[in-house]
């Protein structure tokens, strides 16, 4: 092989790693989160399943209201910037969830500190995600522009994965203050990774795209994102609750469960939508979603509700970057941040919709239902899908 090709071969893998790093790390604040902060609220502070679907929810509901300012200081400012008010927003949101904890005593207070870490958090995540993209994007060149989103979502859902055990992990044996303490330190640890990626320069920005603009290019694929996205946010959200309720052992297990499905598929198959096309892979991926999740609403014991998450994971893993793929194929790059930012959002309504309507779902007693509702939901990607299928076969 050419010295210069192998080279640049492994110039790419380790910017890959690195952006893999930065976002892990991101993605396992917020899956302590999951982990530790429904069972605080609903056990310590004694509030019922809507106000946990709330405080679970509204952080994705700041960062799709962000998103556009997201995008456009990724494009304006460049990715780097972007990540580091990311970086610094996301250690802040862990220093608001230790104060909530010290003030316990007072749920009203301790609620409300609570909303506002998960506020910061969800813009945190926001500005760092697309401004990873936009880096990434730029980095690796057009042509790797899917191996940035496989490698993104990687990260995403390996440290949500890992993040929910070791939040219960650290809850359990050294307390709620060290674990929110750590959410807090974890980003510092990113920031100095994200000293390794080179600085580029901004490409030229001709002509900005409008956020409108974005979502009317990307509204199909995103919404085939957003329903699938509901199996996701009703295991995030409720699965702790739901073992919970069937006396059921091991629910930090679905969570990882999940999370293994998902890293197993990108790594052995990552490839495949380039191979055979996104909406074909979509289509496979979503009638996988819809087994694992009806598995869930049906599953008699928890061995079977936690195969039910591992298939989940399964059929979300190439969704992101399979319709993703179709989202910016005709997007100039120095466009594309604010093109993620519109693709992403969709996934933030989903996941930003999903846990308070999962709570109402649930009503208390029937936590099976809400994947009664991601299976439902994830049929309506698979059509979604379906018809991007046929719109590929029409163009050959």
């Amino acid at each position: 092989m050419d010295i210069n090709l192998l080279n640049q071969e492994n110039t790419l893998s380790r910017n890959l790693f690195i952006i893999f790093s930065i976002i892990f790390f991101e993605f396992l604040i917020m899956g302590i989160s999951l982990g530790t902060l429904p069972d605080f609220v609903h056990n310590q502070l004694h509030y019922g399943n809507i106000t946990v679907g709330l405080v679970v929810g509204i952080q994705y509901v700041a960062t799709l209201l962000t998103r556009h300012l997201a995008g456009k200081s990724s494009d304006t400012k460049g990715g780097v910037y972007s990540v580091k008010i990311g970086l610094f927003l996301s250690s802040l949101s862990g220093l608001f969830y230790l104060f909530a904890f010290l003030c316990a005593t007072i749920p009203t207070l301790s609620l409300g500190l609570i909303i506002i870490g998960r506020i910061l958090l969800g813009i945190g995540e926001s500005f760092l995600v697309i401004g990873i993209f936009a880096w990434g994007f730029v980095l690796v060149g057009s042509k790797n522009t899917g191996k940035v989103m496989v490698w993104n979502g990687l990260g995403m859902h390996g440290g949500m994965a890992l993040g929910a055990p070791l939040g219960i992990l650290l809850s359990t044996k050294l307390g709620l203050g060290v674990t929110f303490g750590t959410v807090a330190c974890i980003p510092i640890i990113s920031y100095l990774i994200a000293q390794l990626l080179p600085l580029i320069p901004l490409p030229q920005l001709e002509k900005r795209l409008p956020f409108y603009q974005a979502i009317g290019l990307v509204w199909r694929s995103g919404t085939g994102l957003a329903v699938a996205s509901i199996g996701f946010s009703g295991i995030a959200s409720f699965i702790t609750l739901y073992f919970a309720q069937k006396g059921w052992e091991n629910a930090s297990l679905a969570l990882s469960a999940f999370g293994a499905g998902y890293i197993i598929m990108r790594l052995f198959f990552a490839h495949y939508p380039d191979k055979f096309g996104g909406a074909r892979v979509a289509v496979a991926c979503l009638t996988i979603e819809i087994i694992g999740q009806s598995l869930l609403w049906l599953a008699p014991n928890g061995i079977l509700a936690i195969l039910g998450s591992i298939l989940t994971g399964c059929g979300m893993s190439l969704i992101f970057p399979s319709f993703g793929k179709i989202a910016i194929r005709s997007i100039p790059t120095e466009n594309r941040g604010m093109a993620m930012a519109a693709y992403n959002a969709f996934f933030d309504l989903g996941m930003g919709l999903t846990a308070p309507i999962a709570g109402l779902v649930a009503g208390g007693v029937h936590y099976e239902y809400i994947y009664l509702f991601g299976a439902l939901a994830a049929c309506i990607g698979l059509l979604i899908a379906i018809l991007e299928l046929n719109k590929e076969k029409q163009a050959i």
